[in-house]
């Protein structure tokens, strides 16, 4: 049979099917508990622990849920929120004045401008001007399908010359940030999420827990193994919209993350072809080199980045990249349904 792997919006779901497990610590009995919730970067989030109690297990949750909740806000550009100068009020006083910011915006836009550089210009998170006019046409185009159409060229070109990163200014010393041009913006969508996941893995081990898998949509953290010493196994979810098959296979993972990129989720049609939401700043249009691309490594903010690089990139830059890179692997899923994966991604297919 044809092996047609896909990608990887990871599940944390198959990391429970083992079902509960039963450990001893202290003298006490603990078990692997599971809760979800929709609050934090559109999308569902699923965390795994262990704990004493459900009771014990709900506090530690709630408290990573309204960490989480912050760092939405804090990256949130469609939004305001009383007491937060956020990406969205970077936005707004864009070409006027700086605006002071919580470090956490330093930190995630220094990576964003580190990632531009390193992948060269394949992560952008100044092409807010082009993305903004997609966002609204993919927007439109859902709500009204038989009217779908893609955004104008001559409009994306305009937009386009509002996304040089190097009128992007941060003021590390200051804490501030200042777009120079008033048509720019700043789109963290690419990294914000993995970033924000990394952050609440390192916050979860201050509150005491030492293992534990994070699930926010396809960003994906271990913190630790499993309590018995194993590894957690993430389900590979299955992108064929028509299979029957909801995932294909498992990646086992110890104090790493994975995050996919992909065209299955968020997407609109236009004259019966599909057009995703990641747009590739060398040509302003949607990239469609493969269905999903998936970047293992220790920081869930870099592998959020790389695998929005590496959806922009065609598989042999790609792969070239991703090699000269140390403690990164990846994996493609091509349009045929086969896999292509650097040399260190371990993937056990489902039987």
């Amino acid at each position: 049979m044809k092996r047609v792997y896909r990608a990887v919006s990871l599940v944390a779901a198959a990391a429970l099917a083992a079902g509960l497990v039963l450990i001893q610590r202290n003298n006490k009995e603990t078990k692997l508990y599971e809760t979800k919730f929709f609050d934090s970067f559109d999308t569902v989030t699923s965390i795994s622990g262990y704990a004493a109690s459900q009771e014990e297990f709900e506090s530690q949750t709630k408290l990573l849920q309204e960490k989480l909740q912050y760092y939405h806000r804090l990256f949130d550009i469609y939004h305001t929120y009383d007491g937060i100068n956020n990406i969205k009020t970077i936005n707004d006083a864009a070409g006027a004045e700086a605006v002071k910011v919580d470090r956490e915006i330093v930190e995630l836009l220094k990576l964003g401008k580190e990632m531009y550089q390193k992948t060269e210009g394949r992560l952008h998170i100044a092409y807010g001007s082009v993305l903004s006019v997609w966002h609204a046409y993919r927007e439109q185009g859902m709500q009204e399908p038989k009217q779908a159409a893609l955004p104008p060229e001559e409009l994306l070109q305009e937009k386009a010359q509002y996304t040089d990163i190097s009128n992007l200014i941060v003021d590390e010393e200051k804490s501030t940030v200042f777009l120079k041009e008033q048509e720019m913006s700043l789109d963290v969508g690419s990294i914000g999420k993995g970033y924000a996941v990394q952050r609440l893995a390192e916050y979860a081990r201050e509150i005491g827990m030492e293992h534990a898998l994070i699930s926010v949509g396809g960003n994906v953290c271990a913190v630790g193994t499993k309590k018995d010493g194993t590894p957690w196994r993430i389900g590979i979810e299955n992108p064929d919209l028509e299979s029957d098959e909801s995932y294909v296979g498992v990646v086992e993972m110890a104090d790493q993350s994975i995050v996919t990129s992909g065209d299955y989720q968020r997407f609109y049609l236009v004259n019966g072809k599909r057009y995703c939401h990641i747009i590739n700043p060398g040509t302003g249009m949607p990239s469609e080199y493969f269905p999903s691309v998936s970047v293992q490594t220790k920081d869930s903010g870099m592998a959020d980045a790389l695998s929005t690089a590496l959806f922009n990139m065609e598989f042999e830059e790609g792969l070239e990249f991703v090699e000269s890179l140390p403690g990164v692997e990846a994996l493609w899923i091509l349009k045929d349904g086969d896999i292509r994966c650097s040399g260190g991604f371990e993937f056990h297919e489902k039987k």
